[in-house]
Order: C-alpha cells, then structure tokens, then sequence
C-alpha cells in the first residue's frame, strides 16, 4: 500500500508540474564549459512548430557571480528551412544599478528570462535552428572578449501567445 501511495503522489506531482507549464512549446537549456568563447555557438533545433500558431520567443540564460558585466550582448539566428536566416543583435541588462544581480534564484547562480520575440510565426514547415553566441567586448577594445566567463547555461524557449 506504501508503494502505490507514493507512486500516485508521483503521478499527481507530474501532472502538476506538466499543467503550470501549459504555455510551452519548446524548452531546452545547453550547459557551457566553465568558459564561453567567443566562436562558440550554440544551437536549438526546432522540429514539427505549427506554421498556423503565433509564438512568443524567450533566451534563458543562467550566469553566477563570475559574470563581471552588467550587460549581456548577444547575437542570435533564426535559420529556416528553405535558407532564409534572420540575425539579431540583443543587449540584455544582468545586474541592477547597484550592482545586484537581475533574475530568480537564490546562492551564487541566478536565471533570467529574456523576451526575444514577441507574436512570431514559423511559417515554412521543417526544421528550423536557432543559433546563439556572446557579441561581449570591454568599453575600451574593439576586440571581443575571447572567453566569457560567469555564464554557465544558454536557453532556449518558445510559448503559446495568449491572445
């Protein structure tokens, strides 16, 4: 009796969690090497998207106090099937005027959520890629920086848009 009690509760726990997420479409995290260079891209492969649904696009990113930067840049690539690709230049603000960290969580690591897109159709069906890599440079250099460090995972994620 002990066991199938525990195993409903794991059952309701999913169902839980599964229902709070009703929005998501597509939910992926890539985790980075201790290091980010600036070569490095990461890549989301995106297959069976509606091409009739609007989306709502998001960039995860996750970065612990070695992060020594109030901002974020970064560029980032959709790829479509048929060959079209768009490419985007983004700024993200990390930290608050003070210095504080933006984002959830608690200790030394701490989550933001980054619009990206808002009301975005894939309308060629197939596979689609989305690409991402850091454009971090110090205010003084025209050199990116070679290896970012404090970033420890890069995400990816599209939601249904409430209309």
């Amino acid at each position: 009796m002990h066991r199938s009690f525990l195993c409903g509760l794991l059952v309701l726990a999913a169902a839980f969690v599964t229902s709070c997420d009703k929005d998501r479409v597509f939910d992926e995290y890539k985790s980075l090497p201790g290091t980010w260079n600036k070569d490095s891209v990461v890549t989301f492969k995106l297959e069976n998207i509606d091409t009739l649904q609007n989306y709502d696009l998001f960039i995860n990113v996750r970065n612990n106090n070695d992060f020594a930067y109030s901002n974020l840049f970064l560029i980032a690539q959709i790829h479509f099937p048929y060959g079209k690709v768009i490419t985007d230049t983004l700024e993200y603000q990390m930290a608050a005027p003070g210095g504080e960290w933006l984002g959830t969580g608690f200790g030394d690591v701490k989550e933001n959520k980054l619009w990206y897109k808002e009301q975005v159709r894939f309308n060629e069906p197939g596979r689609y890629e989305v690409t991402l890599r850091h454009a971090m440079r110090k205010s003084d250099s025209e050199q990116g920086i070679e290896n970012l460090e404090g970033i420890t995972q890069v995400g990816f994620r599209i939601e249904n848009t409430q209309n």
